[in-house]
């Protein structure tokens, strides 16, 4: 019946496949056939009428939903394979039976607190731009920061044509030939704090994700994992204004 059809991208993001925007791309490319046909954008499907196969393997909704939080080294991309051959965030956690994917981002060469999970609802949540989820990120930068570079990076720089999002930054340490700074960013533009500090004339030496809204790295080390807590979740949850009836999970 009509009433029980979802959107297709909805479906395969709350089944675990990939989030709402890589699932769309997925759709684009072919990859995904609903009762033997090729799907297309806009199709709707009944979770428990329809059949959903993406690349020949049948899609079921998972069962039980996880959040992990990943202390992602440098030199793994945020992907769930890549074409390229480079070595992937989910080879870290082997051993987890559920589909999950990364939430949002972090670049090749960045580290930090990374949270993947099978929950299309939740990864919506923290990823969309309208719901400002903070996150922490320690910054190394060359050769030396400014008061003035420091309250550029606070109020917003121009990027593209566009203004940044005011931004916390706080100066941890100095000495000669680098700085320290703390930077919390309330919106989610791709590699932002590496082109903020490029406008300003500074260079990145190192990019630390330390937090995503209350949750913290902790004593995670690179490459370690762990589940989030139920509370976690709905802090986070919380955090980008959204409440879920009978809990999270």
């Amino acid at each position: 019946m009509a009433e029980n059809k979802i959107r297709l991208q909805k479906f395969l993001s709350e089944a675990g496949v990939a989030s709402r925007r890589k699932a769309e791309e997925m759709i684009r490319s072919g990859m995904v056939k609903v009762n033997g046909s090729v799907a297309e954008i806009g199709d709707s499907v009944d979770p428990q009428r329809d059949n959903v196969y993406v690349s020949g393997k049948k899609i079921k909704k998972e069962s039980s939903l996880r959040y992990i939080l990943l202390n992602k080294p440098r030199g793994y991309v945020t992907t769930t394979d890549d074409e390229l051959g480079r070595k992937c965030v989910l080879e870290l956690v082997k051993g987890v039976k559920e589909r999950i994917y990364p939430v949002g981002r972090l670049d090749r060469v960045s580290e930090g607190a990374l949270i993947l999970t099978n929950d299309g609802e939740f990864a919506n949540a923290m990823m969309h731009p309208s719901k400002h989820v903070p996150k922490t990120y320690r910054v190394t930068v060359r050769p030396d920061i400014t008061a003035q570079q420091i309250d550029e990076l606070s109020s917003g720089i121009m990027i593209e044509g566009r203004m940044t999002a005011p931004a916390d930054v706080q100066l941890l340490q100095k000495e000669e030939g680098r700085a320290v700074v703390e930077i919390v960013l309330y919106e989610g533009r791709n590699r932002q704090i590496r082109r903020m500090c490029e406008a300003l004339g500074l260079e990145v030496a190192r990019l630390k994700r330390t937090a995503v809204g209350s949750v913290k790295l902790g004593m995670l080390r690179p490459g370690e994992w762990r589940d989030l807590t139920a509370q976690e979740v709905e802090s986070l949850l919380t955090a980008a204004g959204i409440k879920r009836r009978g809990g999270s999970k």
